[in-house]
């Protein structure tokens, strides 16, 4: 699948419509990025079902902020609504193959189980 371009008119329907979302959060004068590009854009293209966006932090300042992004490039992945990982900093096609599989690998009901573990210790949850 080729990557999308992820901005303020599709970044909700993109999160919700979707059971698993890749984000590369780059910028064009970014060199790290410039180089991480090609390896995104060739592990896209062997994982049917994922989707795989691309989001330029110049222009989508706002996406940005929301996912806290301090230095670009960043991976950011989503499954079932939940952000299991970002980090920043370029990584090779072996590292990007290994993370995805070990968030397709994940069991979702636990995770979100462990959320609403996590929310229910809040002391305003009941607020």
């Amino acid at each position: 699948m080729a990557t999308v371009e992820l901005t303020a008119e599709n970044f909700q329907s993109t999160i919700m419509e979707n059971d698993m979302v890749v984000i590369d959060f780059w910028a064009e004068w970014c060199g790290p990025c410039k180089t991480f590009g090609p390896t995104y854009e060739k592990v896209s293209n062997q994982h049917e079902g994922i989707v795989f966006a691309k989001c330029d932090t110049e222009s989508q300042q706002e996406i940005a902020a929301q996912f806290h992004i301090q230095s670009i490039p960043t991976l950011a992945i989503l499954r079932d609504k939940v952000l299991l990982y970002s980090q920043a900093g370029a990584i090779p096609e072996t590292a990007l193959e290994e993370i995805i599989g070990q968030a397709k690998a994940l069991d979702m009901a636990e995770v979100h189980a462990k959320i609403a573990e996590e929310q229910a210790k809040k002391p305003d949850a009941g607020a």
